[in-house]
C-alpha cells in the first residue's frame, strides 16, 4: 500500500474524529503511531479497520443503531506518549481504546484503561503476557509470539533443519523472547541451539553477528530472528554481502513492503504470519475487495487483521447490546470461533490474547508462497 494512500485514509480518520458525537455512538479512540518505528505496523491495520468502520455505518451502525466515532491521536511510537494519549482518550469519552502493535506502550496505555474501566486492544502486539501485565479489561489481536514461535520450530525440524543460531534483542519482549521461544521448542523436538547472538534496535550495524556467523564451523542450518525494520534488512544485506546464504526464519514484522523489495536477499526466507488467501478463502474475497476500492492489492496483512479488528468490534458490541464499556468488555472475552477474514477467532477461555491460525509463507519471486497453515500441537506451545 502506498504511503500516501495511507495518509489519506488516516486523514479520513481525523474528520470522523471531528464530527459531533451522538448519544448512541461508539466512541473509539485509537492511540496508535502515526509516526516513529510503530507507524508500518499500526497504520495498515488502521487503514483496514477505516474499511470495517464505513461498512458498518453505511449499514446504519453496529446492530443497525451504534453508529462508530473515532477518535485519533499519535502516539508517536513512544511508551510515555502512548499513555499520555490514553488518558486523553478516556477523558473524551472513549468506550474502547485501540493500542499500538507492540506490547510495551500498549501495556502502558493499559494501565490507564484498566483503572478506567475501559476495554482495550492492541492491534497487533504478540507477546503472550501482555494481558496478564495490565489486566482483564486489555486484549490483543494477533497470534501470540509463543504460537507464532512453535510453528517455526515444528517448520524447521520437518524441513530438515538440526542446528539453528537465533539473533535477538533485549530492548524488546518481542524481539528477545519470540527467538528463544524457538529455540526452546526446537530443542525439544530434536534440533539444537548452536549460539545466540543479540544486538541493538534501531543500530543497523551487524557487523560483529555477521563476523561471528560467518566464522561458525560447522555452520548452523538455520538462522531465526524476529527482528524487523530497520533491522532486519539491515541484518540480511550485511549477512548476505559477507556471503553467508543460510536459511533465515522471520515473523510476523517482517511482513511489510520493505522487506519484499530486498528481491533476491530475502529469495527463500520463511516468516509466521496471521494469515495467507488460499483459493475461495475470506482473505482472498477481501483482497479482492481491498483492492477494487483503492486500486491497488493489499501487500501486508496487517491491512485485513485491521479489518478484523472491526469484526471483533461490531461482534462484541453486538452481543453486549450495550455501550457500555463492562459489557463490550464481556462481549469481547465471550467471543468463540468468530468468523474473521484471516480465519476464526476466539477470546473464550483465554487471558486476552486470541486463538487465531498462524501462517507460514515463503518467500518466492517477489511473491508469498503458502508453507504451512493452522494451529501447533497445544503440547507444543511454551508457556510465556
Amino acid at each position: 500500500m502506498k504511503k500516501s494512500k495511507l495518509l489519506m485514509l488516516s486523514t479520513a480518520f481525523v474528520a470522523l474524529a471531528s464530527a459531533p458525537l451522538m448519544a448512541e455512538d461508539l466512541v473509539i479512540g485509537l492511540a496508535t503511531a502515526q509516526t516513529g518505528g510503530l507507524a508500518p505496523y499500526d497504520q495498515p491495520n488502521l487503514a483496514g479497520l477505516q474499511m470495517k468502520i464505513e461498512e458498518i455505518n453505511a449499514a446504519g451502525g453496529i446492530a443497525g443503531k451504534f453508529p462508530i466515532k473515532t477518535i485519533i491521536k499519535d502516539t508517536r511510537s513512544d511508551s510515555a506518549q502512548t499513555a499520555m494519549v490514553a488518558q486523553e482518550l478516556v477523558d473524551a469519552g472513549a468506550q474502547l481504546i485501540i493500542t499500538p502493535c507492540d506490547a510495551d506502550p500498549s501495556i502502558a496505555a493499559g494501565m490507564i484503561t484498566q483503572g478506567a474501566g475501559i476495554p482495550a486492544i492492541s492491534f497487533c502486539a504478540t507477546t503472550p503476557t501482555l494481558p496478564l501485565a495490565v489486566g482483564d479489561y486489555m486484549f490483543s489481536n494477533y497470534p501470540a509470539d509463543n504460537v507464532q514461535a512453535a510453528m517455526l520450530a515444528a517448520h524447521a525440524i520437518e524441513a530438515g533443519y538440526k542446528t539453528a543460531y537465533i539473533l535477538t534483542s533485549p530492548d524488546t519482549a518481542y524481539t528477545l523472547k519470540l527467538p528463544q521461544y524457538f529455540g526452546q521448542v526446537f530443542t525439544a523436538k530434536g534440533g539444537s541451539v548452536l549460539g545466540e547472538g543479540t544486538f541493538t534496535m534501531g543500530q543497523q550495524d551487524f557487523g560483529a553477528e555477521v563476523t561471528k556467523i560467518a566464522a561458525m564451523d560447522p555452520k548452523p542450518d538455520v538462522i531465526m530472528t524476529s527482528a524487523y525494520e530497520p533491522d532486519f534488512p539491515a541484518f540480511v544485506r550485511q549477512l548476505r554481502g559477507a556471503g553467508v546464504t543460510t536459511p533465515i526464519l522471520g515473523s510476523d514484522g517482517i511482513d511489510s513492503p520493505t522487506t519484499f523489495g530486498l528481491g533476491d536477499l530475502v529469495e527463500g526466507v520463511v516468516f509466521s504470519t496471521a494469515g495467507h488467501p488460499t483459493a475461495g478463502s475470506p482473505l482472498e474475497a477481501f483482497n479482492a475487495k481491498w483492492t477494487e476500492k483503492t486500486g491497488a492489492a493489499p501487500d501486508t496483512i496487517y491491512i485485513a487483521n485491521g479489518y478484523d479488528l472491526g469484526n471483533i468490534i461490531e461482534a462484541a458490541v453486538t452481543a453486549a447490546d450495550s455501550l457500555d464499556p463492562v459489557a463490550i468488555r464481556e462481549g469481547i472475552a465471550n467471543l468463540e470461533n468468530l468468523q474473521g477474514v484471516t480465519g476464526p477467532i476466539t477470546y473464550k477461555g483465554t487471558n486476552g490474547m486470541p486463538l487465531r491460525s498462524v501462517s507460514l509463507v515463503r518467500i518466492k519471486a517477489g511473491d508469498r508462497d503458502l508453507v504451512a497453515q493452522g494451529q501447533p500441537d497445544p503440547a507444543d506451545i511454551p508457556a510465556p
